[in-house]
């Protein structure tokens, strides 16, 4: 028995079991440095230094009181593969599969239809926006918002979309609006040029005065700095509009 015991001993310290199979060894949160923790990590490196399941324990955010959150997303990401979690629609099948509460399964749910969904309006690759037409088609998202939605679409030279920005939220007008805001992102996406896009909840697809004051004076601001603005579109839900301007 005292052999048998010293013999379990030693294969634990070197994390095997008595099968010869390896043991995995996963640090709980309160093991680790908060510098290490995963969220803290996120914050102050981005979430591409996470592992896939330091990703899942962010969106878990606690474990249970029989198992810690980190130990939970590992044994998640072994028991059910990494697609097939996302994959997976219903919340309550997900959670009895992978014995976890209802609610983790929905934010890990949750996630995996924002990436489809996300994929899906991109999955032909760069969009490619030519006309106000394009653009109506590509923000189909702002047809029905129910307040006013300023957005940006950053196009390199070749008229393809490398960045899609909410610039604002709100009734636009010429104290919400500054130059600044919208070219900011495309300097820091080294944009060639912008088109821009606001909704109208009411319905009525033609430009307000102050539409235009805006698109002139962004024009204006565009052409010093070098970027195109090449149109402003406005959106309702079945219909949209080029604000008239000299875009030339």
């Amino acid at each position: 028995m005292i052999k048998e015991h010293i013999k379990s001993y030693i294969l634990s310290d070197t994390n095997l079991f008595l099968d010869g199979s390896a043991r995995e060894y996963v640090l709980k949160i309160r093991d680790l440095p908060l510098e290490d923790k995963p969220r803290e990590r996120l914050i102050k490196q981005g979430p591409e230094i996470l592992s896939i399941q330091e990703l899942l324990a962010v969106i878990l955010n606690v474990g249970t009181k029989s198992e810690d959150v980190m130990e939970m997303s590992s044994r998640i990401i072994r028991e059910y593969g990494e697609k097939s979690i996302l994959s997976e629609k219903d919340a309550t099948k997900l959670a009895a599969d992978l014995d976890i509460p209802v609610i983790k399964a929905c934010s890990i749910i949750a996630c995996g239809e924002l990436g489809r969904r996300f994929y899906e309006k991109n999955s032909s690759g760069f969009t490619v926006i030519r006309t106000a037409k394009d653009a109506y088609e590509y923000l189909r998202d702002m047809h029905n918002l129910p307040k006013e939605h300023l957005r940006g679409l950053y196009l390199n030279s070749h008229n393809r979309i490398i960045h899609d920005e909410i610039i604002s939220i709100g009734t636009i007008n010429t104290n919400i609006v500054h130059p600044r805001e919208v070219f900011r992102p495309a300097i820091e996406y080294s944009a060639a040029a912008v088109v821009l896009a606001h909704n109208h909840p009411s319905g009525n697809v033609m430009p307000s005065t102050q539409d235009i004051e805006i698109t002139e004076q962004l024009i204006k601001a565009g052409k010093i700095l070098g970027i195109n603005v090449l149109d402003h579109v406005i959106i309702t839900k079945d219909n949209f509009a080029s604000v008239r301007a000299n875009y030339n």
